[in-house]
């Protein structure tokens, strides 16, 4: 057996007082979480699908100078086998058991619903109003012209205020759509897929239906490819977030929802090409060009912005000077995406290849592409703790797109 281990989340973590790092399964298809002391965690490195567990002891001892026993690498290859952690028949076995189970529910349940947000209608409704109303008059502003925006996928106690301030301004366009495509940051994806699904997203508030003749178009287009990663929809928090702040202000009035999950871009940085490179991503913005020709369309990039220090495996805590970096450097961002020109604003994160960590990157670049070069103003910015030590900060902002005439 050659064990390779899958793409998991890897994490700091302590227990018992030893150092070390906590392995979960991101999709939730394993449920047992598993810690690694800092001293084996290079054995995980070396899982890679090419080395049995002679090669991996060996390679272990070499580079580290530390014996490992036969029974212990044997025990250890069984518990992230246990833990489905091991890209192999039995964690396929699993992904396909939970793809029927996603795909055969009657939609895609909330996953923040009693988490991050309350799970009652009413005390949602009442919670998320409480930002709204600290808007006041001030959020009520280009009627009629939003063609699109940037809003956080953070948690709404802590982006509570930017989420107001975007979506309070496009409540009136909201409210004449015929379709609201939700480009979302997908954090389980490092390979710039674009996944859709045909499951509609439920809240506390409802369910919103998911465009199908859309999506038959990406199918007709793009291919069943799509489909690839569609689980990554189950436990991915980014749409669900935009698509909680639209069934709010949409209440009773009936809204085709399009879902779209953006993978990480970094490949496109890594090889210092344009993501148009990638023939399905100049296909998406295509497709979703006609669709906001065709109908009345708002366009939301569900997307945070920077992600910077030690949570993020940067080696210096963020102090105030940091936080004065990140929030000039964000400024300077957030110009280039009111500027509506995405190459624009692909070529200043590819400057230092996306050293802040922005996850929203391919939402926003997909989003400002389908827009055409419209410009946009800005409705909020703020940096959030990352950390109970305040070492770590995320950074977010809101950014509305509009234009002076109005949909025919």
């Amino acid at each position: 057996m050659k064990p390779r281990l899958r793409e998991i989340r890897v994490q700091p973590a302590v227990e018992g007082g030893q150092q070390g790092v906590l392995l979960t399964d991101p999709l939730g298809i394993g449920q047992k979480a598993m810690f690694m002391p800092k001293a084996l965690a290079l054995l995980l490195t070396l899982m890679d699908g090419t080395r049995d567990s002679g090669t991996l002891r060996t390679g272990f001892e070499l580079r580290t100078g530390t014996p490992l026993s036969d029974a212990f690498l044997e025990r250890l290859i069984v518990q992230l086998d246990e833990a489905l952690l091991l890209e192999n028949e039995r964690f396929a076995r699993a992904y396909e058991a939970a793809l029927d189970d996603y795909r055969s529910a009657a939609c895609r349940p909330p996953v923040l619903a009693g988490k991050c947000y309350p799970s009652d209608a009413g005390e949602l409704s009442a919670f998320l109003r409480q930002y709204l109303d600290r808007q006041g008059d001030e959020g009520r502003g280009y009627p009629g012209e939003v063609k699109g925006l940037v809003s956080p996928h953070i948690d709404f106690q802590r982006g509570g205020h930017i989420y107001a301030g975007v979506w309070s301004r496009a409540e009136a366009a909201l409210r004449q759509a015929e379709l609201v495509v939700i480009l979302g940051t997908d954090h389980n994806d490092g390979e710039g897929r674009v996944t859709l699904t045909r499951q509609s997203y439920e809240t506390p508030l409802g369910i919103v239906p998911t465009a199908q003749a859309a999506v038959d178009e990406f199918v007709a287009e793009i291919g069943e490819g799509v489909f690839e990663c569609e689980l990554n929809h189950r436990g991915e928090h980014s749409v669900e977030a935009a698509v909680v702040w639209l069934q709010y202000l949409l209440g009773d009035r009936a809204c085709h929802v399009l879902p779209i999950l953006c993978g990480s871009f970094q490949p496109f940085i890594e090889r210092g090409e344009s993501p148009l490179k990638a023939a399905h991503i100049g296909s998406t913005i295509e497709i979703l060009k006609r669709l906001t020709s065709n109908q009345r369309t708002v366009v939301v990039a569900a997307a945070d912005l920077s992600h910077v220090g030690p949570v993020f495996g940067d080696s210096s805590p963020v102090d105030i000077a940091g936080r004065a970096a990140v929030t000039k450097q964000d400024e300077e961002l957030i110009e280039t995406m009111t500027g509506g020109r995405a190459d624009d604003f692909f070529s200043k994160i590819a400057s230092d290849r996306d050293r802040r960590h922005v996850c929203g990157v391919p939402p926003i670049y997909i989003a400002l592409s389908a827009l055409c070069g419209l410009k946009g103003t800005p409705t909020g910015y703020a940096i959030c703790p990352a950390s109970e030590d305040g070492t770590s900060v995320v950074s977010i902002c809101g950014v509305l797109y509009h234009q002076e005439a109005v949909w025919k």
